[in-house]
């Protein structure tokens, strides 16, 4: 029967191995449908777009409220009375998937338009440029709780914004784009109704937009590729998204197309920086300022956004000039085919469901880096945190059976707390809250906070988990242990807790396994890029090719983690149950053991 067992087993470790192995075979011999577009490059002029002939009328639109008519004079401005966080250093926050505003690129750099403009402002200021990648949702109030000094992700500024952080000059426009399948019903903002299923990403000023301008309920997604992924298989209607995002997602051949396109001009796109820190403010409006005069901002739009300037706007404070920019209208003209390409002809879910989650030339391009980068911080991040959260557990545990009411009742309300919450408002509330005050200490790095709080959050199901193994222990073996001189601390040390501990493993290492997959949100917290668990690599390597086969990859890759651990206690579990298997006994050990009799 062992032996089953056993052959079992080593059938499913080969299994597995064979995956990976037919996965990583596979990457090389398939082509995925070509190579795939490197949506964080540069496009350059070529791909020069004129100011949209399907723009609506601007929602909303208003006077322009909040440039400032000039500027500090750049030689005038003292960098040491800017408040930042370490002296000398640019702490920003922004974002990995949303190109080509903002972006990590496949030499793992952080780039777009938007992080290329701010080095070139932050050099005219004389300082230098750390970039931590993170989430949208949390980063305006990471800027206002000080764990940046600025936030750049091509954000629009609108009134409610201005409550919680202050913002420099605008340096960017936004189109709001209506993204539809082609032969889609619904042409314009207005054909919108409450039935309609409405894409957006949660948290950005499309949400916003549609939410407070259209006063309808859309369907709210994390990133622009999940949002786009779910429109083009038909799982929403339509998707509202930032114009540069929305022509960026769509590939030749998708059946996709922008049906209308609208922008304001009361809410430019700017910079985000703490409300108390003016002089930080007027910093950046005269390195803007600066690098429109010396034409460094031209020279980037060009490269990265080239497009038409909508009527009435331009960069920077109504003091700068206005960029000297190519002619994006002519050069449209001059890039577009003279001929009419046929209409690609309509892919079945099977070829959409290959394209979007198998391409093997991307689990090529993934595996490296997550084997490199992904798979050293994951199992870092589940070790310190399951390290920490078993000791703090099992201190729960003891504390929740204690005798006294004041170790009881803080251990209940410790562990209820713990497990009510979600995980994410946990991480955040540890790294945003705790973050600034231990600040000297992590230098602003968010890493070991971020494992900190999955320590204590696992802490409290661990608590349980061996609170529940020392209960389930017959009270005789206690009063056995006592029986024979033990004290109660010794009874419980020795002979309880060794039983109960020994009955949850199995339990235990489904904790540990959830570890491991909850080490993705520590990307909450902001993380530099070489501090990217699984989930980010793949995640950035998705946003660079608008497919998420990187995330498949990434998937892969936590199965070749928690299978093999899965098998492992319930291997281990057995043998403390049963014990190792009877052996046969040697004949000639066989006839001491009787000769001795």
């Amino acid at each position: 029967m062992s032996v089953s067992r056993a052959f079992r087993s080593s059938a499913l470790l080969a299994a597995v191995l064979a995956v990976a192995t037919l996965v990583l075979s596979g990457c090389g011999s398939g082509d995925g449908g070509g190579q795939a577009r490197d949506l964080c490059a540069p496009p350059g002029p070529t791909a020069a777009a004129a100011a949209p002939a399907n723009l609506a009328s601007p929602q909303g639109a208003g006077a322009d409220r909040y440039t400032t008519p000039d500027v500090v004079p750049l030689s005038s401005i003292d960098v040491s009375r800017l408040g930042l966080i370490t002296p000398g250093r640019l702490s920003v926050g922004t974002l990995s998937d949303a190109p080509p505003s903002i972006c990590v690129n496949g030499s793992n750099q952080v780039t777009g338009f938007d992080n290329e403009l701010l080095r070139a402002i932050a050099a005219k200021l004389g300082l230098t440029v750390d970039f931590a990648s993170t989430d949208f949702s949390g980063l305006l109030a990471s800027v206002a709780a000080g764990r940046y000094d600025v936030g750049s992700s091509n954000i629009t500024t609108t009134d409610a914004r201005r409550q919680l952080v202050g913002f420099t000059n605008g340096y960017d426009f936004g189109y709001f784009s209506l993204v539809t399948p082609v032969g889609s019903a619904i042409g314009s903002f207005a054909d919108l109704n409450p039935d309609t299923r409405i894409a957006v990403v949660q948290g950005t000023v499309q949400d916003e937009f549609v939410v407070n301008q259209l006063g309808l309920d859309p369907v709210k997604f994390p990133d622009y590729n999940t949002a786009y992924a779910n429109l083009k298989s038909g799982q929403v209607d339509v998707w509202v998204a930032p114009s540069a995002q929305a022509e960026g997602a769509i590939a030749p051949g998708d059946p996709i197309t922008v049906a209308e396109n609208t922008f304001s001009l009361d809410n430019f796109v700017g910079y985000a920086a703490a409300k108390t820190n003016q002089p930080l403010i007027d910093a950046l409006n005269s390195g803007l300022d600066a690098v429109i005069a010396d034409g460094t901002y031209a020279r980037l739009y060009q490269d990265w956004v080239p497009r038409e300037l909508p009527p009435g706007w331009k960069p920077g404070s109504r003091a700068a000039p206005t960029p000297e920019l190519p002619d994006f209208r002519a050069l449209a003209a001059q890039n577009a085919q003279p001929e009419q390409t046929e209409a690609a002809a309509p892919k079945s879910t099977l070829e959409q469901l290959g394209d979007t989650f198998f391409d093997w030339s991307l689990y090529k391009q993934a595996f490296p880096e997550l084997i490199k980068t992904g798979l050293p911080n994951t199992l870092i991040l589940a070790v310190v945190s399951g390290v920490l959260g078993t000791v703090l557990g099992m201190l729960l545990a003891v504390a929740g059976i204690a005798r006294t009411r004041w170790l009881r009742w803080p251990a209940r309300v410790y562990t209820d707390i713990f497990r009510g919450l979600p995980a994410v408002v946990i991480i955040l509330i540890i790294g945003l809250g705790i973050g600034p005050v231990v600040r000297n200490i992590t230098g602003n790095n968010p890493y070991w906070l971020g494992a900190v709080a999955l320590a204590l959050l696992a802490s409290a199901y661990i608590g349980e988990i061996f609170r529940s193994g020392i209960q389930s222990v017959e009270p005789g073996q206690l009063e056995a242990a006592r029986a024979i001189g033990f004290g109660y601390r010794q009874a419980m040390t020795l002979v309880i807790i060794p039983q109960g501990v020994r009955r949850v493993l199995p339990a235990l290492m489904n904790q540990f396994i959830a570890l491991i997959k909850d080490s993705s949100l520590i990307y909450f917290l902001g993380l530099l890029v070489s501090q990217r668990e699984l989930f980010a690599v793949g995640r950035d390597l998705n946003a660079q090719t608008g497919n998420l086969s990187p995330l498949v990859a990434a998937g892969l890759v936590y199965l070749l983690l928690t299978i093999p651990l899965t098998h492992l206690v319930n291997y281990i579990d057995r043998r403390m149950r049963t014990g190792r298997p009877d052996r046969p006994i040697d004949p000639a050990d066989q006839a001491a053991i009787t000769e001795g009799r």
